[in-house]
């Protein structure tokens, strides 16, 4: 199994802290947001391959981190070859951009560069090999109507089954939150070229999801015990350092 980190974002909502620090190298309570992201990938003993995307501004720090970093996994930095916000391919850009790139044919896990969450990932994988060839994606139960505005919403049926998506709601049908956090077969790793084809594609991977399930089974895990963190502005920034610096990480 690979797996894939997308890290090509400029974080402009972020400016000044990211203007010459890529936002997965910030600190969250003295450890950078990469690290809290290795720490769940390095118990997978399935993966023998982290892909870390990124655009042409960072790729030199990432590198920099890499060589002062010990993982069992090897670790590989891709540039996307874009300058700019204006240029960026965008998360669904990048995953065709690295499947095609370094060929990939194991099964592919795609992580955000910029999710701290702190439930491990066996159990997720697990599941997610039950539901094979359909594609999974992580869920996270934010258990709040009114916060679930500010998310992409998922609906799903008995089975786990994806049944309805709606980005931001204004009456959000439950409180299960997409999380860019996917689980791509290798049977289906063609699937987002055929998307990214479409006339309708857009870089936003909640876009893609919302095509997806409407052509194929496509399947939901639901975390629900645990904090998961979208690294988006300052306040969710300052909020994920306080509840790090809590420990039980």
């Amino acid at each position: 199994m690979k797996v894939l980190l997308l890290a090509a974002g400029y974080a402009t909502r972020l400016y000044p802290l990211t203007l010459n620090t890529p936002k997965p190298l910030l600190t969250v309570a003295g450890k950078t947001v990469l690290e809290y992201i290795f720490d769940l990938i390095e118990p997978l003993k399935q993966v023998d391959e982290v892909f870390i995307v990124t655009n042409e501004k960072f790729y030199q720090s990432f590198e920099d981190w890499k060589r002062g970093f010990r993982s069992s996994k090897k670790i590989t930095i891709i540039g996307d070859g874009t300058t700019s916000n204006e240029t960026r391919l965008g998360a669904t850009g990048d995953i065709e951009f690295v499947v095609e790139k370094r060929n990939i044919r194991d099964d592919l896990l795609v992580l955000a560069g910029d999710n701290l969450f702190k439930a491990g990932l066996s159990v997720f994988i697990n599941f997610c090999v039950s539901k094979r060839p359909s594609i999974t994606i992580g869920l996270y139960d934010i258990k709040d109507l009114i916060l679930a505005k500010n998310y992409g919403i998922v609906s799903v049926d008995k089975n786990n089954k994806i049944i309805d998506f709606k980005e931001k709601p204004v009456i959000p049908p439950s409180t299960l939150a997409a999380m860019c956090l996917y689980f791509f077969p290798k049977e289906r790793l063609d699937i987002m070229k055929e998307y990214c084809r479409t006339d309708t594609a857009k870089d936003a991977p909640g876009y893609f999801l919302e095509w997806l399930y409407k052509k194929e089974p496509v399947f939901g895990y639901a975390f629900k015990d645990k904090k998961w963190f979208d690294i988006g502005d300052k306040k969710s920034l300052e909020e994920a350092d306080k509840e790090f610096s809590r420990g039980g990480q």
